[in-house]
């Protein structure tokens, strides 16, 4: 049985307020009554109700006057309109304004309460799926590092403007998130967050993905298709893996940013696009436009504001949040028991190097959680689900440099050079995130490389 809810119900007619609260009564609801918006919202101040039902044409103030005033107010109960005067304008005024539904009089009893069960579910699914997000923190940035408080900083900034960001980092470090959080924090937060992962979808079907089609464009297309844009907007719409777009797309895509319109596959019209649109990559743009695999006309669009995300090596810090966040986590989402980290446990996670960022980690801790016998994991716990140089980042570096027959000089100018490399290759020669992993200037790590007789140029390696 449906559960009794609570209605504000808002007419100047005595008649239909009467009949519509007795059949709400009647269906097993509270029903409170009123003859006019003003008093609508002194009521709405002082008592909670979970949906308003409100005539359009009244003397004073009329419905889409009241439901404009309670959203200026802040207002979040859901409202249902009602006209016996109802036209077209009408229901597209009230539909932008924030209304539910908008309901024709005379009222069929059966029709209203289906509508009003309608609304009641929409809104407990809403408060669910509230609840649910804020229980998981599924989309929720942690850490209390140096890095992560500047991320946020950074993030708190550009979010309240339509600046485009470009989201750096290596694969797993968070993009995504750092990408809704942006959203979620921006003026667009009510309207739709649509993804794409470029190096996800074959070339040949990422302009339909994007931009949609219409029915018959193509072998296999029985229906229209919104496209990605269509679907953000006036949202925010992330690009993944950008770096990874096929040039031939990236030419339309350039348009569309410039233009603000798409056309989809098979049309034969633009059709105007209000959507902020971030995007995001693993790969160093500028080089990608040195070779010609990105074109430094679409570069110079989307590479206004970068954000750069830290690797989770560089995030030690942050260990004794993240592990934890994980834990509830994944305990909630498959109704497992709640387990905490001994010191021992966050300080075996910290000496592995976690190539794979925060989505490996968070792998990890789910097996933590699932094998782990006991309420506490410890670094028993922790030894025998990571990779075995999970001791020492440079376990096999510092074992090749001590086999280096010569002085101590000699071996200690063997080792430096292997830990270069090492680093070097593990950045993918981007230098400047190199030397902020060794703690040195960017122009002593250039020094330092000539002094060890590294050779970058014949190192890298052609994409």
């Amino acid at each position: 049985m449906p559960r009794k809810a609570h209605l504000l119900l808002v007419d100047d007619d005595p008649n239909t307020l009467a009949s519509l609260s007795r059949a709400f009564r009647l269906a097993g609801h509270e029903a409170t009554v009123c003859d006019n918006a003003p008093r609508a919202l002194e009521l709405l101040r002082s008592d909670s109700f979970d949906l308003i039902l409100s005539d359009v044409v009244m003397p004073g103030k009329s419905g889409l006057e009241l439901l404009a005033d309670l959203k200026t107010a802040g207002v979040t109960t859901p409202i249902v309109l009602i006209s016996g005067q109802a036209n077209i304008e009408m229901a597209v005024r009230a539909t932008k304004l924030g209304a539910l539904d908008f309901l024709e009089k005379p009222l069929s009893t059966e029709k209203l309460l289906v509508t009003v069960e309608n609304a009641l579910r929409l809104t407990r699914l809403e408060d669910e799926n509230r609840e649910l997000r804020d229980r998981l923190g599924k989309h929720e940035l942690v850490g209390s590092g140096a890095a992560m408080k500047k991320l946020l900083a950074q993030i708190d900034r550009v979010a309240a403007s339509e600046t485009r960001v470009c989201i750096l980092g290596e694969t797993g470090t968070g993009k995504e998130l750092v990408a809704r959080a942006i959203h979620e924090k921006s003026p667009r937060h009510d309207n739709a967050f649509i993804t794409l992962n470029c190096a996800a979808v074959p070339a040949e079907l990422i302009e339909s993905e994007l931009f949609g089609h219409e029915k018959g464009a193509f072998t296999g297309a029985a229906a229209k298709h919104l496209g990605k844009f269509e679907q953000a907007e006036s949202g925010t719409l992330f690009l993944d893996e950008i770096g990874d777009m096929p040039l031939a797309m990236q030419a339309k895509l350039l348009r569309v940013l410039e233009e603000g319109e798409v056309e989809r596959v098979g049309g034969d019209k633009p059709i105007k696009v209000n959507v902020r649109v971030l995007v995001a990559t693993h790969r160093h743009l500028e080089e990608l436009v040195k070779q010609n695999a990105f074109r430094s006309d679409l570069f110079h669009r989307v590479y206004v504001f970068p954000l750069t995300l830290p690797p989770l090596r560089e995030r030690l810090e942050d260990f004794p949040d993240l592990a934890p966040h994980f834990a509830r986590q994944v305990a909630a989402q498959n109704g497992w028991k709640e387990k905490t980290f001994a010191t021992d446990a966050i300080a075996e996670l910290r000496r592995y190097s976690w190539p794979g960022n925060v989505r490996e980690l968070r792998n990890v801790v789910e097996r933590l959680v699932l094998l782990s016998a006991e309420d506490t994991i410890t670094a028993a716990d922790v030894r025998p689900v990571l990779p075995a140089d999970s001791s020492n980042t440079f376990t096999s570096s510092t074992s090749s440099a001590s086999l280096t027959p010569g002085s101590l000089a000699e071996r200690t100018e063997a080792f430096e050079k292997e830990v270069l490399l090492a680093e070097i290759r593990r950045h993918n020669f981007h230098m400047t995130n190199v030397a902020r992993a060794l703690g040195l200037e960017r122009s002593h790590l250039y020094k330092k490389c000539q002094q060890l007789g590294i050779d970058l140029h014949s190192l890298r390696k052609p994409e």
